[in-house]
């Protein structure tokens, strides 16, 4: 007998993890219940009625029996079902540490290799997905990423590089990687966290009980939530700078590695794409974890020239008249909007959305120089507009106050009245999107769309696409 047989476990949420919460514990025979508010979303997973599985909407409390809570990730802790489960002394825990208990169980457990921060998650694993492959291992990206980590368990891969989320790790108690990153923190989820330290020390639990506790010595936040590694894990550095003992860095021209090799290069800089300090940095975190794992330093340059990039994720759309349209909509939040915005020497500049706690100041101070206009939309658009007031009096602002994709069709059009040869209409909204569009990717969509329709309109000739 596993260690769900014959128990009466609760899911709440009806979303994708859920879902694969609810199967992997039907497999594991233990009796399922599933919640959601949404009757939509319980609709879609009717076929786990034939499973067995229960189906009730919008539960306040586990039912009588129920020994085991299984939230999805966005749930908060004080949601009225977990503090009701709490108080009735029934354990709560996240779709990732069920995935980390099954795989526990397993004749051949995966071996985890864990990635979490603020900004670079999704890219850093997909990159290290790639050098595993170079090096011919059995490795899936999966996590925060979109696959969900219990599928990925019960598929039986060898090596899971997985990224994981606050909200993930904050309902993880016992998941320990073989090795795992913290690539950076800064402002972000605070209205979930309730604070800056709140939501570092979930970061944190990334490093418990790792062999190799990997962090970023050019962020402050990464550096001391690496304390939180056991004392017997080996602890490892990446910087943009030359790298000391102990390191991976760069150094003419190459990633270098002195913690793994005597000072072995891994790879060009030039095999890193799209460029960028922070994909640089996001590539050495990605070989370090790597090299943990034993990988040679040819697999790791190979696995960075073949990485792709993922979406939405500072991708060129299209230039005419000598303007760059950028699509960073991924950028959702200061920090990740910082680094797209320094990439360029002038830019247009649009944004805006959910700031989710975050303030912008700093953000607008440091890069006042390089904005030539700023067209603004989105829930939280006035507080962009307040720090720009402050920070950059002089830099045009509009606002835009329609909605969904008829709103960024206004916002591409007002920035291309702005734009002159040299410019890069930047999409970077340094917010979360669900105000006005789906998700990051849907505003990114019509963010392209809304670019190619503006230069349709235009008698310039379009290149690219």
């Amino acid at each position: 007998m596993g260690r769900f047989d014959g128990r009466e476990v609760l899911v709440a949420g009806a979303g994708v993890s859920g879902r694969s919460a609810a199967e992997a514990l039907l497999a594991a025979g233990a009796s399922v219940t599933v919640t959601d508010g949404s009757a939509d979303r319980l609709a879609a997973l009717a076929s786990l009625r034939a499973q067995g599985a229960e189906l009730v909407p919008g539960l306040d409390e586990p039912p009588a029996g129920t020994d085991l809570v299984v939230t999805s990730p966005g749930w908060r802790p004080d949601a009225p079902l977990l503090t009701a489960a709490a108080a009735a002394g029934v354990e709560v825990i996240g779709e990732v540490e069920l995935a980390w208990q099954l795989g526990a169980d397993a004749d051949h457990p995966p071996t985890w290799l864990a990635v979490t921060g603020t900004n670079g998650k999704t890219t850093t694993v997909s990159m290290l997905a790639s050098v595993l492959r170079a090096a011919g291992v059995d490795v899936v990206a999966c996590g925060n990423v979109g696959l969900p980590v219990v599928d990925a368990v019960r598929a039986g891969h060898r090596v899971l590089a997985v990224e994981l989320s606050s909200f993930q790790l904050h309902w993880s108690e016992s998941v320990a990687a073989h090795a795992a990153v913290v690539l950076n923190l800064a402002a972000d989820h605070l209205d979930w966290h309730g604070s800056l330290e709140s939501y570092g020390a979930a970061k944190a639990r990334v490093f418990r009980g790792n062999a190799v506790a990997v962090h970023n010595a050019d962020d402050g936040w990464s550096t001391r939530l690496a304390a939180a590694a056991p004392e017997s894990a080996r602890h490892v550095s990446f910087t943009l700078g030359a790298p000391a003992e102990g390191q991976l860095g760069v150094a003419d021209g190459s990633l270098v590695d002195r913690a793994f090799g005597g000072r072995e290069v891994l790879a060009s800089l030039a095999d890193v794409h799209p460029a960028g300090p922070h994909n640089i940095a996001n590539a050495l975190a990605a070989a370090a974890l790597a090299r943990a794992y034993g990988v040679d330093a040819a697999a790791v340059a190979a696995g960075l020239r073949a990485f792709e990039p993922g979406a939405h994720r500072s991708v060129p759309v299209a230039e005419a008249a000598g303007v760059s349209y950028v699509d960073d909509s991924k950028a959702t939040n200061p920090h990740a909007a910082d680094a797209a915005l320094r990439a360029h020497p002038r830019v247009v500049w649009i944004a805006g959305g959910l700031l989710k706690g975050a303030e912008v100041d700093d953000l607008v101070a440091a890069n006042a120089d390089r904005l030539e206009a700023v067209v603004l939309l989105g829930r939280d658009r006035d507080r962009f507009a307040a720090a720009l007031a402050r920070h950059a009096p002089d830099v045009p602002v509009r606002e835009v106050t329609a909605g969904d994709d008829a709103g960024m069709l206004q916002a591409v059009r007002t920035a291309t009245e702005f734009a002159r040869p040299g410019s890069v209409v930047l999409l970077a909204p340094a917010a979360a999107s669900m105000d006005m569009f789906t998700d990051y990717a849907h505003r990114g969509r019509a963010f392209a769309d809304a670019v190619r329709a503006v230069l349709a309109e235009a008698p310039t000739p379009v290149n690219g696409g």
